[in-house]
Order: structure tokens, then sequence, then C-alpha cells
């Protein structure tokens, strides 16, 4: 039997009432950005042509998309995309979604780099440790133009979708990608900044974790160890062995791991501890003597 024809409207409320009936949140953001996605449009085009009829075509994908959503996928991987640091960045079940927490440690390293004020940082060199989708190395690669950007990653399959990104903006030549274990082959007192997004994590934590993060997000990405802090743990002293001295290594971090994190760094210097707008600890700062 052909299936009967629905406008945008129809659609949208539909859409609303499956995604609430399975707890997805957002459900109107939810509705709105798979059926943006379904069409190729904008969301100014659904809220302007409301009386417009999907094709059956159209139906049948929208409702596959929707399939997945209420199945717990993540609505980046369904549609491939995510926006950081305003940019649209390719993204998969390889690599973890990119948050906007994350950007408060673009935003830390810009205000200790004093991007306004020192021109000493064209010749800044600085390593996004754990790089993934490549959103904190493009976009220090973006405001930092005349920086030497280098980006790690364990994971062959996220550095081809860092790579693409990298190309999508035009960023290829800027940031050089390595295939390495954390800060592994590089050479004593490299860097101005080690940045990282790492695995922070414990599994001890993991029920507190939203199922679709657990279900379908890299899970070393995510999960660093028992207790969150075994990634970092590692990471501390090979960023003091790479550092330059006077160097800044730039963590994203949680409430959980904080105060263990200023243990794993006694001994360097200005650590700061800063919060994100939930005032939640976000980012952790110090700096090698």
């Amino acid at each position: 039997m052909t299936r009967a024809l629905v406008t945008l409207h129809e659609a949208l409320t539909s859409a609303i009432s499956r995604l609430a009936a399975a707890n997805v949140p957002s459900t109107r953001m939810n509705a709105e950005l798979l059926l943006m996605f379904t069409l190729g449009c904008d969301r100014a085009y659904l809220h302007a042509h409301p009386e417009r009829e999907l094709n059956a075509s159209e139906q049948a994908h929208y409702d596959e998309t929707l399939s997945e959503r209420t199945g717990g996928v993540p609505a980046q991987y369904i549609t491939g995309h995510q926006e950081f640091w305003g940019m649209d960045l390719i993204v998969t079940p390889a690599v973890l979604i990119p948050r906007p927490e994350t950007e408060h440690v673009i935003e830390t390293v810009l205000q200790l780099a004093c991007v306004d004020r020192a021109p000493s940082s064209a010749a800044l060199r600085i390593t996004d440790v754990g790089t993934g989708s490549g959103c904190i190395a493009l976009a220090l690669a973006k405001e930092l133009p005349q920086a030497e950007i280098h980006a790690t990653d364990i994971s062959s399959a996220a550095l081809e979708i860092a790579r693409a990104n990298a190309a999508r903006h035009q960023f290829e030549r800027r940031v050089q990608f390595h295939e390495t274990d954390l800060l592994e082959g590089f050479e004593p007192n490299t860097f101005d900044f080690v940045v990282s997004n790492p695995p922070y994590v414990g599994e001890c934590e993991e029920d507190q974790v939203q199922l679709e993060v657990r279900k379908f997000e890299p899970r070393q990405a995510v999960f660093a160890g028992p207790t969150g802090l075994e990634v970092i743990a590692r990471l501390v002293p090979q960023a003091g062995d790479t550092l330059k001295p006077g160097g800044w290594l730039v963590m994203e971090i949680s409430s959980t791991i904080a105060d263990g994190v200023k243990r794993l760094l006694e001994g360097w210097d200005n650590l700061r501890i800063t919060n994100d707008l939930q005032g939640i600890p976000r980012v952790a700062s110090a700096r090698k003597e």
C-alpha cells in the first residue's frame, strides 16, 4: 500500500513524540537535526515551509534515522558531523564526539599564549595528544596561524578522520599527524604546549556514564582504567620530558579526578584548575619549571 504523504510539520510533530517515548533528550532539536540531514536543508527552511510534503524516499530515510536515534545512536554519528569552534567536523564511531566543554581547553591555551600581545606566538610548537577527530589541533591551527601544530593518536582509524578534517578546512599543511602512544618518539624539550583531552573516566564510574556514550563512542577514548587517572599519570611525565622549560601542559579533566590531577602535577608551576560554565572543574593547566 502506498504510504500517505506527510508535511514537514506533521513529520516533526510525529518525530518529537517518537523520540520522547524513547526518552531521547532534546527531542525537538534531534527531530529537526535529523530532518535537516534527511532533506539537506537548514532550520530556516523547515520553519519557512511547514506545508512542504516529504516524498516516499524522504519519509523512509527520515524513519531510518529516527530508528537509529531511538536505538541510542548519537545524532552526530547518524549525520556524520559535529560543530566545534565554528568548524563543521566529520565524526564517525572511530572518534569521540567533540563537546562544547572542550572549547575551554582552546580558550586556556590562547590565554596562556597571550596571542594578542606576544609576537613570539608565531614560533610556538604545540602538540595535541590523543587528537581523535582533530578538533583541538584544528582549532589551534585556526587561531594560531604561525604556530607549528602536531597531533598524535594511537588509533589509525581516528587519525584518518583527523586528516580528513584537516583537509576539509585546508589545514593539511599546518598540522602534522603522528600515530603513536601519547608522546612516544618525540625528543626532549620539543614543545611549548602539550594539550590533550585524554580519556579520564574511571571504570568505577561506568554506570554513571550515558548509555549512548558507553555503547557507541570509542571506549579507549572515554575510559582510562579503574580510577580515570591512568592515562594522565603516563602523560604528565612524558609532557615533562617533551616540553621546553617554561612550557605548558593543558588538559581536559572532570571533577572526579581533579584532586588526583593536582597530586600528579605536584612540582609543576602555576597549577590552575579552570571551571566550565556549570562550575565543574574542566581544565588543568601547569607550567614546566
